[in-house]
């Protein structure tokens, strides 16, 4: 499963860097390529050099994965942000009524898929609110506009909420309306809706929200049906450093039952606009380590990714020196962070992922949603 990093037996900067200090014990396990426990799990997450933890995460991410550095050309689409579930820390959802709700028809949705036309994205990804007046027919029609128009892009789209509501709109269940949206296009399930798993966490920020352990479900019934997905995590709020460490181990658990998901992406916590505007945002050092800590207890993820429209692009970048070796994409449109205060761009072209692979020392390579190769840019 892993690729060889070329590296020597025992990189030399954690011999001497972290071998002889208080992580010493973690960094022997690294070395060795031995899983890490919940409790080592928590000592990384609690401990306050960075530095020593981003050098053990980089070595196991050269060791596990290379050099290569991953981007894809997508694009985004939002339905509707009409949402019955009105999660506390969600800037998006709106009821029905209020100021800026919104909800594509087809006909909408038909001429923004032609609109991608010309970018030719690999991958459209399509998320959205809980919105109950919308059928199941329009979710099965919406696919088929996309893949009548794109015929050679994989469609992502829904995620796991999306999938549990839409099993109860539809009264198919999850396997039945996973196995419908297949036969019109569908390709994979995005990784959002996990948030965090604690139940008393999930309580506090999203009451109405199907637990964590219904998420996992969803997703275990994907990857049974030959559905990869993707998994996050949202931290920064109101959870626990254990709780991050206990909500990685779980994906970790899935992941050695089916080998499903693809990638992990650690979702920054953007409070503007929500019931939690009074919290402050994450820091860059937070959101590093959390980085570094998915790539040393994820042991089963090739593939780190490091949301650039969350993260800032330059965070991101050095992130790439803390675990992560993909960056997602250009989406060219993107409303749920934005809405919570995000001030990145709507697009990033492609140039801009080679500059900021390359100047961090890596190799640049499109991808597609499964990471088939497209292009290895040298």
């Amino acid at each position: 499963m892993f690729t060889d990093g070329g590296l020597p037996e025992g990189d030399g900067r954690i011999r001497e860097k972290v071998l002889a200090g208080p992580l010493g014990d973690i960094a022997e396990k690294v070395l060795q390529g031995e899983r890490l426990t919940r409790e080592e799990g928590i000592r990384l997450a609690d401990f306050p050099d960075l530095i020593t933890i981003g050098l053990m995460a980089d070595y196991t991410r050269r060791r596990c994965v290379g050099d290569t550095v991953y981007f894809i050309n997508n694009a985004h689409i939002n339905h509707t942000n009409i949402c019955k579930n009105l999660c506390r820390f969600c800037a998006f959802g709106r009821k029905a009524e209020a100021p800026g709700a919104f909800v594509l028809t087809l006909d909408e949705i038909a001429a923004k898929v032609d609109e991608l036309k010309a970018y030719q994205p690999t991958e459209v990804h399509i998320v959205g609110g809980l919105n109950p007046d919308l059928p199941f027919s329009y979710y099965e029609e919406m696919l088929r506009i996309v893949r009548r128009a794109l015929p050679d892009a994989h469609i992502q789209a829904f995620d796991a909420v999306e999938i549990d509501f839409l099993a109860e709109v539809s009264g198919l269940g999850v396997e039945g309306v996973l196995c419908r949206l297949q036969e019109v296009g569908l390709g994979s399930l995005p990784g959002g809706g996990a948030e965090i798993f604690n139940p008393e966490v999930r309580h506090e920020i999203c009451p109405k929200k199907i637990s964590g352990e219904r998420w996992l479900k969803v997703h275990e019934t994907a990857h049974r049906l030959g559905l990869r997905t993707n998994a996050t995590m949202l931290y920064g709020h109101i959870e626990k450093t254990a709780d991050r460490v206990d909500h990685l181990l779980k994906l970790r658990s899935l992941q050695d039952k089916t080998g499903g998901f693809l990638a992990f992406i650690p979702l920054p916590f953007l409070p503007e606009n929500t019931s939690f505007s009074h919290l402050p945002r994450t820091s860059g050092f937070d959101d590093l380590k959390t980085v570094a800590l998915a790539r040393l207890l994820l042991d089963n993820f090739l593939y780190i990714k490091s949301f650039w429209i969350m993260l800032t692009p330059n965070l991101a970048q050095v992130s790439l020196a803390f675990g992560a070796n993909d960056l997602d994409g250009t989406v060219r449109e993107e409303q749920i962070a934005h809405d919570a205060g995000a001030t990145t761009p709507q697009y990033q072209p492609s140039e801009i992922f080679l500059r900021m692979i390359r100047e961090a020392g890596r190799i640049p390579v499109e991808r597609d949603t499964i990471y088939n190769v497209i292009q290895r840019c040298t």
